[in-house]
């Protein structure tokens, strides 16, 4: 561990030199590159300062008590010793999670896509309690969110809705929210006043870049429609809803939250990079269905990473087997202490796998 941090140390030097240096300095793009991996490497090697300093003052001390009589200075210097080694041990820990492989994707933005599943009008209003969840969230930690595609029902549920997410290190949070989501609670529509259990599911994937995703412009088929609401409500007179297709794969993506056509496509475009991004990333291992499958499961009531319970006022994350009652709370988009668990929880399983290897 310690060989690699050195040589991140003198890549650290090397790119501090780099960043004063004119010559790259008038390159704005591989400047740009140059500070983007300073950043990174920033937090790492000032833990890995502290960790040396640290050490340096062990040693001292050990000195000391091999030359020193005085009972006061021995005494000072095995204090000092002590609370040096006890630093040592904190940093070493700290340094072991800051060496993980991180995911290249964590501080991308990212596509949100909820999709209602069993439970008919209550799928779908659970759907939208969901997007309303994500939507708050994003707004505490201070993000961007951008509608793109929105199938609603009369009542105000969702059967579809497609999203952009935008902020620092988005992705990092929001990537534990793929999969299938379980609801109990007792519909407005239900007179007998029994539970109901329903479910949603909810797809995360990472905004690609342009160097992410290529495509061949041959390949898209572009449909352009008139946009309409639920019912058939707000209907444009003009056809500025736009649908993309993807013929080498089959994947579609439309976009009519906007009024301008131009700015539909564009959105659309984002999420269809999204889409192939996370399509030829899932075969590098298997094939995407296989893949897809895997991460959301297909809404069915028994397929669940998490379940809200409104009769409880609890919400719990079955990977984890964390329980939250603070439902309420967690709805309106208080969803950091549990993502916080499920991140601490992954780096947990990623330390177990690099001691064992």
């Amino acid at each position: 561990m310690f060989e690699k941090l050195k040589l991140m140390k003198a890549r650290y030097e090397e790119l501090n030199r780099k960043l004063s240096d004119p010559d790259v300095i008038a390159r704005q793009d591989e400047w740009q590159k140059v500070a983007k991996e300073h950043s990174a490497l920033s937090e790492i090697i000032a833990n890995y300062d502290l960790y040396c300093k640290a050490e340096r003052e062990q040693e001292e001390c050990e000195a000391l008590l091999s030359s020193e009589s005085d009972p006061d200075l021995i005494a000072l210097a095995e204090e000092e010793k002590e609370s040096a080694k006890k630093e040592m041990e904190r940093l070493k820990d700290v340094l072991k999670v800051q060496l993980l492989p991180k995911d290249p994707n964590d501080d991308k933005n990212v596509v949100i896509e909820i999709r209602a599943g069993t439970g008919g009008e209550e799928a779908s209003l659970f759907g939208a309690v969901l997007m309303r969840m994500y939507m708050r969230f994003a707004e505490r930690m201070h993000w961007k969110t951008e509608e793109v595609d929105m199938n609603m029902t009369d009542l105000g549920g969702v059967k579809e809705a497609v999203f952009l997410v935008s902020g620092k290190g988005a992705y990092s949070k929001l990537k534990y929210e793929s999969g299938a989501h379980r609801v109990q609670r007792v519909p407005a529509t239900e007179s007998q006043g029994r539970i109901h259990t329903s479910a949603a599911t909810v797809a995360v994937l990472p905004e690609a870049e342009d160097v992410d995703a290529d495509f061949n412009p041959a390949d898209l088929k572009i449909d352009t429609y008139r946009a309409g609401g639920a019912g058939g409500q707000y209907v444009n007179k003009t056809e500025s809803a736009i649908r993309i297709t993807h013929i080498p794969t089959g994947l579609v993506v439309t976009c009519q939250d906007e009024k301008s056509q131009i700015k539909n496509k564009e959105k659309a475009m984002k999420v269809l990079k999204s889409k192939l991004y996370d399509y030829y990333r899932s075969q590098a291992d298997k094939e995407y269905a296989e893949k897809r499958r895997a991460q959301v499961g297909s809404g069915d009531r028994s397929e669940r990473i998490r379940t809200y319970n409104y009769p409880q006022g609890r919400v719990t994350d079955h990977r984890i087997g964390m329980t939250l009652y603070s439902l309420e709370q967690f709805l309106d988009g208080d969803m950091l202490e549990m993502i916080e668990a499920l991140a601490l929880n992954e780096q947990n399983e990623l330390l177990k796998g690099s001691e064992e290897s």
